[in-house]
C-alpha cells in the first residue's frame, strides 16, 4: 500500500478541473493500457493524490478503478462530482456522502410489475467515520461567495443507475423512490467503483456535490450555474478527506514502529525484582539489564556461613561428577571456596572482605552454571553483610 497517495476519479471533466485545482506539481502518469493520470500533493498537505477521469457510466468507472488501484496501491479511492437529490434533504450545491451504495438497475420483469433485484456496497467503517468527524468540525468548506450559506454535508445511501434521471413523475422515477426511498441522491457511477473497491480489497468513498434535484427541472442553464458550485464543494470535502485518510495511516506507521522499536528493547533489557528467594538469568544476551534482589539473609553469624560454604561445596561436588566443568576448574572453584570458608572463620572486617573476593572469584569460574551462580549469590552478600 502506498501510505501517502488516495486516488480520485471523477466522470466529467468539470468535476476533474474541480479536483485538479486542488492539486500542487500535477505530473502525468500513464498506465500501460493507456489511461492517464495526474499525480500531485494537496496544496498546503504531504498528502499525494493520483487524479483519474472514468467517463461516464458504471461500467467504464468499475474498469479504470481496478487500473488505478493496481496501479498505485492507494490508501483509499475516492469517487468525485455530481449527482441530483431525490428528496429534498440535500440542497443545492450541499455534498452527500454515501454510507451504501445500490445498483439500483438490477431486478426481475413479471407479469405484475418489475421487481427490484439491488446489489448493494457499504462503505468501509474507517471512511465513514472519518467523514463523519470532518463533517461536524466544518472547516472543509472553500470561502462561499454569494448568499455566504455554507454546503452541508449528508450522510446517506446514493442510487447509481445506467440513466441520467431528470424526472419525478416518469415509471422509473416513481419505482426508484418507491424501492430506494431511503437514498439522497442519484448517479450513475457509484456502484462500478464500489464493485471494483470490493473485489480489490481498497476501501472506497463515493462523495457527490448536489447540481439539480432529478425532478424534471435540470436544465442547461441550471448545470452551468449549479454544476461547478456542486463539484467544487464535493472537491473540497474529498480533498480534505484524503489528507485525513493518509494522516491516520502516517499515525499507524508511527504507532507500529514505537511498538516494534519497544518490543525490540524489551528482547534486549530484563528486570527482576526477587523478595526473599534466589533469582538465576539464562540468556544468550542480555543488554542494559538489572537485577533486584531484596533476600532475607539467612546467615547471621560467621559460623552460619561457614555452614553454608560447606553446602555449596557439596554442589560443587555433584556438579563435577556429572562431568559439568573440567578438573582445572573445579581445582580453583574448590581453592577459591576453601579461601572464603577460612576467612569467614576469622569473624573481623577484614576477612570478611577477603571472603567476599573469594567468593566473587568464585563466582567467576562457574559463571557458566546459572543453578550454582543463583545459589553462591546469597552468600556472596551474606559475606558482604558480615563486615
Amino acid at each position: 500500500m502506498s501510505k501517502d497517495l488516495v486516488v480520485i476519479l471523477t466522470a466529467l471533466n468539470l468535476e476533474y478541473q474541480a479536483v485538479r485545482q486542488k492539486l500542487a506539481g500535477p505530473q502525468v502518469h500513464r498506465h500501460e493500457r493507456g489511461t492517464r493520470f495526474e499525480v500531485g500533493t494537496v496544496q498546503g498537505a504531504s498528502c499525494r493524490v493520483a487524479l483519474g477521469l472514468t467517463n461516464k457510466g458504471n461500467h467504464s468507472a468499475a474498469v479504470i478503478a481496478e487500473r488505478a488501484i493496481q496501479e498505485f496501491s492507494p490508501v483509499a479511492v475516492l469517487f468525485v462530482g455530481v449527482a441530483g437529490a431525490l428528496w429534498d434533504t440535500a440542497r443545492l450545491g450541499d455534498v452527500v456522502m454515501a454510507t451504501h451504495v445500490y445498483a439500483y438497475h438490477g431486478g426481475t420483469s413479471e407479469d405484475d410489475g418489475l421487481k427490484a433485484r439491488p446489489r448493494v456496497w457499504e462503505a468501509a467503517h474507517g471512511i465513514s467515520q472519518l467523514g463523519s468527524h470532518l463533517a461536524r468540525v466544518n472547516g472543509w468548506a472553500d470561502d462561499t461567495p454569494g448568499d455566504g450559506r455554507a454546503p452541508q454535508v449528508h450522510f446517506g445511501a446514493i442510487a447509481a443507475g445506467e440513466v441520467v434521471q431528470n424526472s419525478k413523475i416518469s415509471a422509473e422515477a416513481r419505482w426508484i423512490r418507491q424501492h430506494y426511498n431511503d437514498a439522497l441522491a442519484i448517479e450513475m457511477e457509484a456502484a462500478g467503483v464500489a464493485q471494483a473497491g470490493h473485489l480489490n480489497g481498497a476501501p472506497v468513498a463515493i462523495i457527490r456535490g448536489i447540481s439539480d434535484r432529478a425532478d424534471g427541472t435540470k436544465s442547461s442553464a441550471k448545470d452551468h450555474n449549479w454544476q461547478p458550485r456542486a463539484a467544487a464543494n464535493a472537491a473540497a470535502f474529498a480533498t480534505r478527506l484524503a489528507v485525513e485518510l493518509v494522516g491516520e495511516q502516517e499515525q499507524v506507521a508511527m504507532s507500529q514502529a514505537d511498538k516494534a522499536n519497544t518490543a525490540d528493547k524489551l528482547k534486549e533489557h530484563v528486570t527482576n525484582t526477587a523478595h526473599n528467594s534466589t533469582v538465576g538469568i539464562m540468556a544468550g544476551s542480555v543488554k542494559e539489564s538489572s537485577v533486584h534482589l531484596n533476600v532475607a539473609p539467612k546467615v547471621t553469624s560467621p559460623a552460619d556461613l561457614v555452614a553454608e560454604l560447606d553446602g555449596f561445596r557439596e554442589h560443587l561436588k555433584r556438579h563435577q561428577a556429572k562431568g559439568a566443568f573440567d578438573d582445572d576448574i573445579y581445582t580453583e572453584a574448590l581453592a577459591e571456596l576453601g579461601f572464603a570458608r577460612r576467612a569467614a572463620r576469622e569473624g573481623t572486617p577484614e576477612s570478611s572482605k577477603r571472603a567476599t573476593m573469594a567468593l566473587k572469584r568464585l563466582r567467576g569460574l562457574i559463571a557458566e552454571f546459572p543453578e550454582l551462580v543463583a545459589r553462591l549469590a546469597p552468600l556472596v552478600l551474606a559475606a558482604g553483610a558480615l563486615s
